[in-house]
């Protein structure tokens, strides 16, 4: 569209831009129209501003020019902008700097460096705007190249440039030459430091991201978000949920940034009261509730095991898209409430929402935990005919879960040598799983030695063969695997369980003395190793992977993370209150089974979440059916 069309001058009568009267011929100066042309905060104030330069033919003045082309930009108006560039007689510096930061703030990279490279080609020499403009929408490689051309013209130490250079290596993940140039710049800026600080948190060097951002004497919001994201993303919720208590004393009021942040620390470490103080905080501070947050607060409530609150937010939520159906789809399935996670499913598909890969993930594992072998095929079958989704390896490690878990292990062998994609070590672990689930010692033996033949084995591969030698007391296979991981160099994940108190969060490793209550903690193990003995049980120690007397392996049993969590969540909260609790690996049967006693015994209901699911435990059940 040409700017005759939407550029046309009003009736004389209509201007407001000048105090002068309508029949005065003689236009204000140009610098007053400058001020105006600042000021105008309304893309129709722009408009009026240039009817009138044009009926005054000061449509061509340089300066006035520039200035509304600049702020046509600024107000989200890039085709205004664009066509008073494309008008412009032999643009300058000014001019082609405006144009290629406009395009870099709409996030049109390519366009932007089109434009440079007709600057270029023009001969106009890029200045210091132009630079910090331009590598703001450069990849990786093109940045080194007109690194060199500021080097050449000596602008690459400028301050603003230098900040750009340190974020564009950052952002390609060469953290050497930004640390380089980091070191060297003589001034630094608020937005240099967050720059360098992103790139540490990046790049998993949480500690030197740290000591960057403790030397900061002002910290503004964006730095706040870059550090408590770092230590989220990287799994260290606590320390992230730690940093934002200390942005809140500091007074730096939270965005949509930092609860997206928080909310997903709260979820990893089941810290459901932090989790519901945020919800309060956004809800009363007038942080909009979109679809970003409502997603994060139902993937949070779900992981933190109150699956009543995530469905309270999915109802409230009016334009849905499929990332929050999916969302408290996962919760369903990820809590074994398979049924509602399928009723749920038909229920987007009947209101139009096209499920992504994502869905058929949860779908899936919805399948998985209650054993639904038929309905799992049929899904799986049904992304490739019915919605043209090519199934990714996520999708065939589920079905072999499925398979596995439901004692199909010669299908789901089978099923995995005919894939498609190569299968990964996840998926071979899947399948080795299975057989140490329902004990097939020689199809163990099969997968294990082909992960180790391939240089394919993790811990968990000599862990999984492990358990299956122990169950079939063959103690001189087990010390061979023992001796095969220790020799890999490869480290066994070690269990931790956890649970909040009080808004505070309390991490317990088998045997675990650290904690300050740890006399009371180990007193209550002995109460509820009297409970059991009444109940009669008897203690799993076939599952214990050393060769070891009964008597020390009931030991080792009594002392498991999970245990020790419990213990501590009967001695810290009243009676009746719900005890949530999370663990890094799969719960082990002994403690599940033992769980479920101590729920029939205090009355309480104890919500479990581990590695594959949620188990919530009422009055001596389970709600995984022991299925899992």
């Amino acid at each position: 569209m040409s700017s005759a069309t939407f550029f046309t001058p009003p009736p004389p009568q209509s201007y407001t831009t000048t105090s002068r009267s309508s029949t005065n011929l003689y236009p204000p100066p140009p610098d007053n129209l400058a001020i105006l042309i600042d000021k105008s905060k309304f893309v129709t104030h722009l408009n009026q501003i240039h009817a009138f330069l044009y009926r005054h033919n000061l449509h061509d003045h340089p300066i006035l020019n520039f200035k509304l082309q600049r702020s046509y930009s600024s107000l989200g108006r890039l085709t205004h902008s664009l066509a008073l560039f494309n008008q412009t007689k032999n643009p300058n510096v000014f001019f082609y700097s405006s144009i290629i930061h406009a395009h870099s703030l709409h996030n049109l990279h390519h366009q932007a460096l089109i434009f440079y490279i007709q600057m270029l080609t023009q001969e106009v020499p890029p200045n210091a705007f132009t630079f910090s403009s331009i590598l703001k929408s450069c990849p990786l490689e093109p940045a080194k190249v007109i690194h060199g051309q500021a080097i050449k013209l000596g602008l690459d130490s400028e301050l603003y440039v230098r900040t750009c250079l340190v974020d564009v290596y950052a952002r390609g993940g060469d953290v050497a030459s930004a640390s380089k140039l980091f070191d060297e710049m003589s001034e630094r800026n608020l937005v240099s430091v967050t720059a360098m600080i992103t790139c540490y948190s990046k790049n998993g060097m949480i500690k030197d991201a740290k000591a960057l951002f403790d030397g900061l004497q002002e910290r503004d919001l964006v730095s706040w978000n870059v550090m408590i994201d770092g230590y989220v993303q990287h799994g260290l919720a606590n320390e992230g949920l730690m940093l934002f208590r200390q942005m809140l004393k500091a007074k730096v009021k939270p965005n949509e940034v930092t609860v997206l942040a928080v909310l997903s620390a709260c979820g990893q470490i089941g810290a459901l009261e932090s989790g519901k103080w945020v919800h309060s905080y956004i809800q009363n501070s007038g942080i909009e509730i979109n679809v970003h947050v409502a997603t994060a607060l139902i993937d949070m409530y779900s992981k933190c095991g109150n699956l009543d609150e995530a469905r309270l937010v999915f109802e409230r939520i009016r334009n849905k898209d499929i990332v929050v159906w999916n969302s408290m789809i996962t919760g369903y399935a990820t809590h074994g409430f398979s049924e509602d996670a399928l009723q749920l499913f038909n229920e987007m598909c009947k209101l139009g929402y096209k499920p992504t890969d994502i869905t058929f993930i949860s779908i899936l594992n919805a399948c998985s935990h209650a054993g639904f072998v038929t309905d799992g095929w049929r899904f799986f079958n049904s992304m490739k005919d019915d919605y043209g989704i090519e199934p990714k390896i996520e999708h065939y490690g589920c079905m072999v879960n499925l398979l596995g878990r439901a004692g199909h292990l010669k299908e789901a062998y089978e099923f995995v040598k005919n894939m498609d994609i190569e299968p990964d070590p996840v998926l071979w672990g899947t399948l080795l799983a299975a057989c140490r689930l329902h004990g097939n010692l020689a199809l163990g033996e099969e997968v294990a030695e082909f992960l180790i033949e391939k240089n394919l084995a993790n811990s968990g591969t000599y862990i999984l063969l492990s358990n299956i030698y122990a169950a079939a007391g063959n103690w001189e296979a087990v010390a061979k695997m023992r001796t095969l991981l220790k020799d890999s160099g490869i480290e066994k994940e070690p269990g931790c369980s956890s649970i909040e108190v009080r808004n505070r969060v309390h991490e317990f490793l088998a045997g675990d003395l650290r904690h300050p209550k740890s006399k009371e903690i180990y007193m209550m193990l002995e109460e509820i190793d009297g409970w059991l003995k009444a109940h009669g049980y008897t203690p799993q120690t076939e599952i214990v992977l050393h060769d070891l007397g009964d008597e020390q392996k009931q030991k080792s049993l009594k002392v498991h993370s999970e245990k020790l969590a419990i213990a501590y969540g009967l001695i810290s909260t009243k009676p009746g209150t719900t005890i949530k609790i999370v663990k890094n690996l799969r719960v082990c049967s002994d403690c599940h089974a033992v769980t479920k006693l101590i729920s029939k015994v205090t009355g309480r209901k104890i919500v479990m979440r581990d590695r594959n699911r949620f188990h919530h435990f009422v009055n001596g059940s389970c709600s995984c059916g022991d299925y899992w």
